[in-house]
Protein backbone atom coordinates (compact mmCIF):
# COMPACT_ATOMS: atom_id res chain seq x y z
CA UNK A 1 0.00 0.00 0.00
CA UNK A 2 1.41 3.48 -0.70
CA UNK A 3 1.86 5.06 2.32
CA UNK A 4 2.16 8.78 0.68
CA UNK A 5 -1.32 8.01 -1.05
CA UNK A 6 -2.44 6.89 2.05
CA UNK A 7 -1.59 10.47 4.02
CA UNK A 8 -2.79 12.29 1.56
CA UNK A 9 -6.85 11.68 2.60
CA UNK A 10 -5.31 13.02 6.29
CA UNK A 11 -4.18 16.26 4.45
CA UNK A 12 -7.76 16.48 2.33
CA UNK A 13 -9.52 15.89 6.18
CA UNK A 14 -7.30 18.67 7.61
CA UNK A 15 -8.54 20.71 4.50
CA UNK A 16 -11.85 19.93 4.94
CA UNK A 17 -12.14 20.36 8.50
CA UNK A 18 -10.92 23.69 8.17
CA UNK A 19 -12.99 24.59 5.15
CA UNK A 20 -16.01 23.52 7.84
CA UNK A 21 -14.25 26.38 10.46
CA UNK A 22 -14.43 28.78 8.00
CA UNK A 23 -17.81 28.09 6.85
CA UNK A 24 -19.36 26.74 10.17
CA UNK A 25 -17.41 27.56 13.18
CA UNK A 26 -20.23 26.75 15.73
CA UNK A 27 -21.78 24.18 14.40
CA UNK A 28 -19.12 21.32 14.63
CA UNK A 29 -19.53 19.87 18.25
CA UNK A 30 -20.73 16.71 17.57
CA UNK A 31 -18.08 15.82 14.98
CA UNK A 32 -15.72 17.09 17.53
CA UNK A 33 -17.42 14.58 20.02
CA UNK A 34 -17.01 11.76 17.60
CA UNK A 35 -13.81 12.62 16.75
CA UNK A 36 -13.02 12.59 20.57
CA UNK A 37 -14.06 8.83 20.78
CA UNK A 38 -12.39 7.68 17.78
CA UNK A 39 -8.94 8.77 18.96
CA UNK A 40 -9.63 7.30 22.18
CA UNK A 41 -10.97 4.60 20.31
CA UNK A 42 -7.98 3.95 18.51
CA UNK A 43 -5.26 4.08 21.21
CA UNK A 44 -7.32 1.88 23.52
CA UNK A 45 -8.54 -0.91 20.92
CA UNK A 46 -5.54 -1.00 18.46
CA UNK A 47 -2.08 0.78 19.53
CA UNK A 48 -2.20 -0.45 23.34
CA UNK A 49 -2.40 -3.88 21.91
CA UNK A 50 -0.05 -3.94 19.28
CA UNK A 51 2.10 -2.00 21.51
CA UNK A 52 1.51 -4.70 24.17
CA UNK A 53 2.05 -7.89 21.75
CA UNK A 54 5.13 -6.36 19.50
CA UNK A 55 6.80 -4.74 22.80
CA UNK A 56 6.87 -8.64 24.60
CA UNK A 57 9.15 -10.00 21.99
CA UNK A 58 11.93 -7.33 23.41
CA UNK A 59 10.56 -5.78 26.59
CA UNK A 60 9.04 -6.12 30.44
CA UNK A 61 5.64 -4.64 30.48
CA UNK A 62 6.36 -1.63 32.61
CA UNK A 63 8.66 -1.14 30.05
CA UNK A 64 5.91 -0.64 27.68
CA UNK A 65 4.10 1.17 30.16
CA UNK A 66 6.73 4.13 30.58
CA UNK A 67 6.74 4.77 26.82
CA UNK A 68 2.77 4.90 27.03
CA UNK A 69 3.27 7.15 29.91
CA UNK A 70 5.72 9.28 28.26
CA UNK A 71 3.59 9.93 25.21
CA UNK A 72 0.89 10.80 27.58
CA UNK A 73 3.09 13.46 29.80
CA UNK A 74 5.73 14.68 26.95
CA UNK A 75 2.64 15.97 25.11
CA UNK A 76 1.01 17.10 28.06
CA UNK A 77 4.24 19.22 28.61
CA UNK A 78 4.76 20.45 25.44
CA UNK A 79 0.36 21.74 25.17
CA UNK A 80 0.99 23.18 28.66
CA UNK A 81 4.34 24.98 27.90
CA UNK A 82 3.14 26.61 24.17
CA UNK A 83 0.12 27.63 25.11
CA UNK A 84 -1.63 25.38 22.22
CA UNK A 85 -5.26 26.22 22.84
CA UNK A 86 -6.82 29.54 23.77
CA UNK A 87 -10.70 29.76 24.55
CA UNK A 88 -13.23 32.51 23.57
CA UNK A 89 -13.70 33.45 27.46
CA UNK A 90 -10.60 34.75 27.70
CA UNK A 91 -11.20 37.53 25.53
CA UNK A 92 -7.25 37.98 24.17
CA UNK A 93 -6.19 38.47 20.79
CA UNK A 94 -2.99 38.10 20.20
CA UNK A 95 -1.70 37.30 16.47
CA UNK A 96 1.52 35.98 16.90
CA UNK A 97 -0.06 33.74 19.43
CA UNK A 98 -2.29 32.60 16.97
CA UNK A 99 0.36 32.32 14.18
CA UNK A 100 2.47 30.26 16.96
CA UNK A 101 -0.36 27.75 17.50
CA UNK A 102 -1.49 27.57 14.24
CA UNK A 103 2.55 26.41 13.26
CA UNK A 104 2.44 24.12 16.50
CA UNK A 105 -0.72 22.52 14.68
CA UNK A 106 1.00 21.90 11.58
CA UNK A 107 4.52 20.30 13.14
CA UNK A 108 1.71 18.33 15.10
CA UNK A 109 -0.21 17.37 11.60
CA UNK A 110 3.49 16.13 10.38
CA UNK A 111 3.87 13.32 13.16
CA UNK A 112 0.47 12.42 12.29
CA UNK A 113 2.23 11.79 9.13
CA UNK A 114 5.06 10.08 10.31
CA UNK A 115 2.36 7.98 12.73
CA UNK A 116 0.98 7.15 9.48
CA UNK A 117 4.28 5.97 8.13
CA UNK A 118 5.31 4.09 11.56
CA UNK A 119 2.21 2.11 11.82
CA UNK A 120 2.71 0.76 8.13
CA UNK A 121 5.85 -0.33 9.16
CA UNK A 122 4.21 -2.41 11.62
CA UNK A 123 2.05 -3.98 9.77
CA UNK A 124 -0.91 -3.03 6.94
CA UNK A 125 -3.76 -3.70 9.21
CA UNK A 126 -2.23 -1.27 12.04
CA UNK A 127 -1.29 1.39 9.46
CA UNK A 128 -5.55 1.11 8.09
CA UNK A 129 -6.51 1.60 11.77
CA UNK A 130 -4.21 4.39 12.60
CA UNK A 131 -4.64 6.08 9.51
CA UNK A 132 -8.60 5.85 10.37
CA UNK A 133 -8.04 7.71 13.51
CA UNK A 134 -5.48 10.17 12.03
CA UNK A 135 -8.40 11.07 9.61
CA UNK A 136 -10.99 12.06 12.24
CA UNK A 137 -8.25 13.92 14.41
CA UNK A 138 -6.72 15.89 11.36
CA UNK A 139 -10.31 16.93 10.59
CA UNK A 140 -10.18 18.55 13.59
CA UNK A 141 -6.82 19.83 13.10
CA UNK A 142 -8.15 21.89 10.42
CA UNK A 143 -11.00 23.62 13.01
CA UNK A 144 -8.51 24.25 15.86
CA UNK A 145 -6.00 25.57 12.95
CA UNK A 146 -8.36 27.81 11.72
CA UNK A 147 -10.40 29.03 14.89
CA UNK A 148 -6.97 30.11 16.64
CA UNK A 149 -5.80 32.02 13.74
CA UNK A 150 -9.21 33.62 14.01
CA UNK A 151 -10.15 33.71 17.92
CA UNK A 152 -6.58 35.69 17.67
CA UNK A 153 -7.58 38.43 15.25
CA UNK A 154 -6.23 36.88 12.23
CA UNK A 155 -7.75 37.34 8.85
CA UNK A 156 -9.95 34.73 7.28
CA UNK A 157 -7.25 35.22 4.36
CA UNK A 158 -4.82 34.19 6.77
CA UNK A 159 -6.33 31.09 8.81
CA UNK A 160 -6.94 29.87 5.21
CA UNK A 161 -3.09 30.14 4.66
CA UNK A 162 -2.16 28.54 7.91
CA UNK A 163 -5.07 25.74 6.47
CA UNK A 164 -3.40 25.37 3.68
CA UNK A 165 0.32 24.55 5.81
CA UNK A 166 -1.25 22.19 8.32
CA UNK A 167 -2.92 20.11 5.64
CA UNK A 168 0.32 19.95 3.46
CA UNK A 169 1.78 18.45 6.79
CA UNK A 170 0.37 15.09 6.66
CA UNK A 171 1.83 14.08 3.86
CA UNK A 172 5.12 15.14 4.32
CA UNK A 173 5.50 13.90 7.66
CA UNK A 174 3.89 10.23 5.82
CA UNK A 175 7.02 10.96 2.94
CA UNK A 176 9.55 11.22 5.42
CA UNK A 177 9.26 7.83 7.14
CA UNK A 178 9.94 6.46 3.09
CA UNK A 179 14.00 7.21 4.33
CA UNK A 180 13.87 5.16 7.54
CA UNK A 181 12.73 2.18 8.82
CA UNK A 182 12.36 1.74 12.77
CA UNK A 183 14.08 -1.26 14.25
CA UNK A 184 11.48 -4.59 15.01
CA UNK A 185 12.17 -4.01 18.82
CA UNK A 186 11.34 -0.30 18.73
CA UNK A 187 7.88 -0.47 16.74
CA UNK A 188 6.24 -1.77 20.33
CA UNK A 189 7.58 1.48 22.10
CA UNK A 190 6.95 4.10 19.54
CA UNK A 191 3.47 2.45 18.98
CA UNK A 192 3.13 2.63 23.03
CA UNK A 193 3.90 6.97 22.53
CA UNK A 194 1.38 7.58 19.76
CA UNK A 195 -0.71 5.56 22.50
CA UNK A 196 -0.18 7.73 25.01
CA UNK A 197 -0.43 11.07 23.05
CA UNK A 198 -3.62 9.74 21.05
CA UNK A 199 -4.97 9.11 24.67
CA UNK A 200 -3.70 12.73 26.17
CA UNK A 201 -5.53 14.54 22.54
CA UNK A 202 -8.74 12.96 23.22
CA UNK A 203 -9.40 13.79 26.88
CA UNK A 204 -7.69 17.03 27.62
CA UNK A 205 -8.04 18.48 23.58
CA UNK A 206 -11.16 16.94 21.88
CA UNK A 207 -13.71 15.69 24.79
CA UNK A 208 -13.63 19.36 26.24
CA UNK A 209 -13.60 20.86 22.75
CA UNK A 210 -16.39 19.46 21.72
CA UNK A 211 -18.19 20.03 24.96
CA UNK A 212 -17.75 23.73 25.16
CA UNK A 213 -20.96 25.77 25.23
CA UNK A 214 -23.56 22.85 23.55
CA UNK A 215 -25.49 20.28 24.72
CA UNK A 216 -23.58 17.56 26.99
CA UNK A 217 -25.74 14.37 26.77
CA UNK A 218 -25.61 14.52 22.26
CA UNK A 219 -21.86 14.91 22.37
CA UNK A 220 -21.44 12.69 24.71
CA UNK A 221 -23.07 9.96 22.59
CA UNK A 222 -21.34 10.99 19.80
CA UNK A 223 -17.97 10.44 21.36
CA UNK A 224 -19.42 6.70 22.69
CA UNK A 225 -20.76 6.36 19.04
CA UNK A 226 -16.43 7.31 17.57
CA UNK A 227 -14.98 4.88 20.10
CA UNK A 228 -17.74 1.91 18.84
CA UNK A 229 -17.05 2.93 15.40
CA UNK A 230 -13.41 2.23 15.69
CA UNK A 231 -13.64 -0.93 18.03
CA UNK A 232 -15.80 -2.15 15.11
CA UNK A 233 -13.36 -1.14 12.63
CA UNK A 234 -10.33 -2.86 14.69
CA UNK A 235 -12.25 -6.45 14.91
CA UNK A 236 -13.25 -6.28 11.62
CA UNK A 237 -9.89 -5.35 9.79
Amino acid sequence: MNVFLVSLAASAATFVGGSFALKFRDKLHLILGFSAGAVAGVALFDLLPEAINLGAKYHSASAVALFIAAGFFGYFILDRLILLHTHEEDGETNAPRGAFGALTLSVHSFLDGVAIGVSFQASVMVGIVVTAAVLTHDFSDGINTVNLVLKNGGSRKRAFRWLLTDAAAPAAGAASTLFFSIPESAIGLVLAVFAGSFLYLSASDLIPESHHRHPRALTTVMTLLGALVLYTIVHMV
